[in-house]
């Protein structure tokens, strides 16, 4: 949209553009997200099917690797197996599905509701610079366009970091540096294209 802005002042093209890139671009996340997420649950049921046959065909190795784990994480091998032995009474499948891969097979990752979160995360962001490049007058667009989306990238830093527990800063470094050099590629081709008359 930056780019299409850079070539012409016609609002109308760059509402245009900036639709157009909001639909695109909404419907790429959910199916690029979709397709991610399925592949890591299809990779996770692949995993537990295999759990659930070594479990049935060989117990007492899959026992004896159940404490090995648990001793490889620090526990002595009496606590390992007292453990070990509690868990397997309790839920084996679920205590093999946890120590060895990590998955709670009740709670699967969902494709659909990552397709829709991420979707619904790339309009709420890409929202605030359309009308930001669409509502002032063609002297402001750039300006503000260049304001609104640094806003927009502090704020998806932060969320990210927050989410993440990670720390807050290099997270927004990151983010706000990245949009910042895809925004200036785009509205110099675009200066350049629009400036060639094509």
């Amino acid at each position: 949209m930056v780019g299409v802005a850079g070539a012409t002042d016609s609002k109308v093209v760059i509402l245009t553009a900036g639709v157009a890139g909001l639909i695109a671009g909404g419907i790429s996340m959910a199916a690029g997200e979709y397709v991610s997420v399925s592949s890591q649950r299809d990779t996770e049921r692949a995993l537990l099917h295999q759990e659930k046959f070594e479990l049935k065909n060989y117990p007492k190795g899959e026992f004896h690797e159940l404490v090995k784990l648990y001793q490889d994480k620090g526990l002595t091998q009496a606590t390992a197996n007292k453990v070990a032995s509690e868990l397997t009474d309790r839920d084996v499948f679920m205590a093999h599905a946890d120590a060895e891969h990590s998955i709670d097979p009740d709670e699967l990752v969902n494709p659909c509701q990552a397709a829709i979160a991420s979707t619904a995360s790339f309009l709420a962001g890409a929202a605030i610079p359309l009308i930001a490049i669409t509502g002032p007058p063609a002297n402001m667009r750039i300006p503000i366009a260049f304001v609104s989306a640094v806003i927009a990238l502090i704020l998806t830093g932060t969320l990210s970091a927050k989410v993440g527990k990670a720390p807050v800063l290099p997270a927004i470094a990151r983010v706000v540096s990245g949009g910042l050099i895809a925004m200036v590629i785009t509205f110099s081709i675009g200066s350049l294209l629009g400036a060639s008359n094509i």
